[in-house]
């Protein structure tokens, strides 16, 4: 057990244990998801249209989409994701507004179908003629590299309401009413990344007992608007969120289950129960012959049970773990705020997602409808989720261990314009070749004035005097 646990820790400190890592987890996890998609898609995909290779397909084409931006996220520098936070946050916002408000049209006016011109709004979904995106997943990405750049940005000054509050939470206000207007699982992934920033920039713990109270308010002001017609609700009709949360602190018993009660819930307590220890095999699974609902989006945890039982779920649970780990361990490690605020808070929303939708499946939180990350069929889910994965992949090779182990034994040339450039050194910023990063004074002034003040600073030029006369003698 001692030698194990040496050689462990002899492997994690080594300078890109932080980048093998990430890659080696989230690459698992790609491959399950790519593995579980067609096990829970291959017979609705067969019955529909005789090719049951036609949702993995779909999804493959994705995950080449999303490692394309994997590819380019990892070889960006922090300044760019600096740059591009604030349009990328806009963007989602914008189609965030179209998307509600087609919603909103189709409501008002009785349609059926909520289009106008090339586009159509499609609960969360929004398409642009023939591009069908999902703008929640793009706000999820822009709130962290813009909330991460602002947060950076004031420093100190964020002990200070008024700076918090500017502009952090109206537009924070804006995104959970324009997201959680359709999805409540969705803003809550949001919440996290908010708790997650915050959290990484040392705010005190009476902010989060405030921002916990406007949170809960929030919530239970968007579960009421279900009744209006929010998310999939009608008006006048049951409210459906209000019955999930419901269903959770006070479940009926299972001979009670009607179709449209606590029927999911109780399927995927049938898979999980059927699967046992080691499952049933891998595409034996018989809850997914259209007896659970969202078997490949929201419920493929449920059918993941089935095929591979405990050993299957543990795998599963295990490298999301390893990735929350090195997430944080490469927020940790960087030397650069935004690198830090914004490395912490993406870990923070893919794991957060993880553990609601994998909660809701076992029963220990309400359903969301949240789809679980790298293994839930959806193309826009997945491809966010490789860019954001590429961006912890460029802060942890800017690690300082490993952008000097970097330019210690560099790659060849080709290597690096196909792969990923080097890192900045961590020296350079002191060289002032690199700006000096939030709240960390410009390079040879501020230090040298903190190293040679008070009592430390006297004994220091002493030191020198003393060292000057005895080379004049």
């Amino acid at each position: 057990m001692a030698g194990g646990l040496a050689v462990l820790r002899g492997l994690l400190a080594r300078p890109l244990a932080s980048y093998y890592l990430l890659i080696s987890s989230s690459g698992l996890l790609l491959l399950i998801g790519l593995t579980m998609v067609f096990s829970a898609t291959s017979v609705r995909a067969y019955a529909a249209d005789g090719n049951a290779f036609a949702a993995l397909a779909k999804q493959a084409l994705f995950a080449l989409i999303g490692l394309v931006a994997f590819w380019i996220c990892q070889r960006l520098p922090a300044r760019t994701f600096r740059a591009v936070g604030l349009p990328t946050l806009g963007v989602a916002v914008v189609l965030l507004v179209v998307l509600d408000t087609l919603h909103l049209w189709d409501k008002l006016n009785g349609k059926a179908d909520a289009t106008l011109g090339p586009l159509e709004a499609r609960l969360l979904w929004l398409y642009i003629g023939p591009i069908q995106v999902q703008p929640s997943e793009l706000a999820k990405f822009g709130l962290v590299l813009w909330g991460a750049d602002m947060i950076a940005r004031k420093g100190a000054a964020l002990g200070w309401w008024r700076e918090l509050a500017t502009p952090l939470f109206p537009v924070v206000g804006l995104l959970f009413l324009l997201v959680g207007y359709n999805d409540l699982g969705t803003m809550l992934c949001l919440l996290a990344v908010v708790v997650g920033l915050l959290w990484t920039a040392g705010i005190r713990k009476r902010v989060f007992a405030t921002l916990t109270v406007f949170g809960l308010v929030g919530v239970g002001l968007l579960v009421a608007a279900a009744s209006i017609g929010a998310g999939s609700g009608d008006e006048d009709a049951e409210n459906y969120r209000l019955a999930r949360l419901t269903m959770f602190f006070d479940p009926p018993p299972p001979d009670e289950c009607g179709l449209t009660d606590c029927y999911q819930y109780l399927q995927a307590r049938y898979a999980i129960d059927n699967g046992g220890w080691f499952g049933v095999g891998l595409g034996k699974s018989s809850l997914k012959w259209n007896w659970l609902p969202e078997a490949h989006n929201d419920f493929i945890f449920a059918i993941l049970a089935e095929d591979l039982g405990v050993v299957g779920c543990a795998v599963v649970l295990t490298l999301f773990a390893v990735l929350a780990y090195t997430g944080l361990r490469i927020a940790r490690r960087v030397a650069d705020p935004f690198r830090r605020l914004a490395a912490a808070s993406a870990t923070v929303w893919l794991v957060s997602q993880a553990t609601i939708n994998i909660g809701g499946v076992v029963g220990l939180l309400p359903i969301t409808g949240l789809p679980l990350p790298f293994i839930s069929d959806g193309g826009s889910a997945l491809v966010v989720t490789l860019a954001a994965v590429g961006m912890l992949a460029s802060f942890a090779r800017a690690e300082p261990d490993a952008a000097r182990a970097l330019h210690a034994r560099p790659a060849p040339r080709w290597v690096r314009l196909l792969w990923a450039p080097l890192p900045p050194l961590p020296s350079a910023r002191r060289r002032g070749k690199l700006p000096p990063a939030a709240g960390e004074p410009p390079s040879g002034t501020g230090r040298r004035r903190e190293t040679e003040t008070g009592p430390a600073g006297a004994r220091a030029r002493r030191g020198r005097a003393g060292t000057a006369s005895e080379r004049r003698r």
